[in-house]
């Protein structure tokens, strides 16, 4: 079975909040990632609006033409949001003013009746829902009961995790996987995946997506800074009217 590839463009708005300007456009981004064959694009709206903003959202819901999958808390403002915007998916996902990025995945276990509320009112719109835990059993179960048809397995243990410890890692993810896949859910993966350690989760049979977005912005500012420098000296000479 092949496996999707969703970009996350948050990076490219956090670059372009950074100086307060209208560029680098992640709309546009979302459009070069899909054009190179991205299956989706995810972007994540957070309380504070740090890097993506509800414009946005708006416009990436109308020219995404793969999937488009929200990220969000699971509060009022984002249900809202997400009702009014109609994203082919949302991935509730734990969120908190003071962290960098997301930290780990939500205690569904623990905010069950809240979390089945939220997902009814996203289900009866007809938008997919989908979690974002921990690998354990006993979330995935949690997932399944409040109605969510996804779970994303965060991978961020592993990602960070030494080389050497590594496996057990994505052992776990794999475990996990299965698991899901079992009781009906479909799964994906994502958070701190790069080209040095996509693989093993990739390989994962029941992980039929993938959600990575900074490696992938972050390997475009290297492979791509070659190509951009050349064509600033070249619309400078353009202007001195060199060849």
């Amino acid at each position: 079975m092949d496996i999707a590839l969703h970009v996350n463009i948050d990076h490219v708005a956090t670059l372009r909040q950074a100086r307060g300007t209208n560029y680098p456009d992640p709309v546009e981004a979302a459009l070069v990632a899909e054009r190179a064959g991205a299956h989706g694009i995810t972007a994540h709206l957070r309380e504070d609006r740090r890097h993506v903003n509800d414009r946005d959202i708006r416009v990436l819901r109308e020219v995404v033409r793969g999937t488009f999958n929200l990220e969000m808390a699971a509060t009022e403002e984002m249900l809202a949001i997400a009702l009014a915007t109609k994203p082919d998916r949302v991935t509730l996902v734990p969120e908190r003013r003071e962290e960098r990025t997301t930290e780990g995945g939500l205690d569904v276990v623990t905010h069950e009746a809240h979390l089945a509320r939220i997902v009814g009112a996203l289900s009866e719109r007809g938008i997919r829902v989908s979690l974002f835990i921990a690998p354990s059993p006993a979330q995935i179960d949690a997932s399944l009961a409040v109605g969510a048809v996804q779970v994303e397995l965060h991978t961020g243990e592993y990602a960070h995790a030494r080389p050497h410890e590594r496996s057990a890692f994505a052992q776990s993810l794999a475990d996990g996987a299965r698991h899901a896949a079992h009781k009906g859910l479909r799964v994906a993966a994502g958070h701190g995946l790069t080209l040095e350690n996509v693989g093993p989760i990739a390989a994962i049979p029941e992980c039929v997506e993938l959600n990575i977005g900074h490696a992938i912005v972050s390997d475009a500012v290297i492979s791509g800074f070659d190509r951009a420098v050349r064509a600033m000296l070249e619309a400078m000479r353009r202007a001195r009217g060199a060849r």
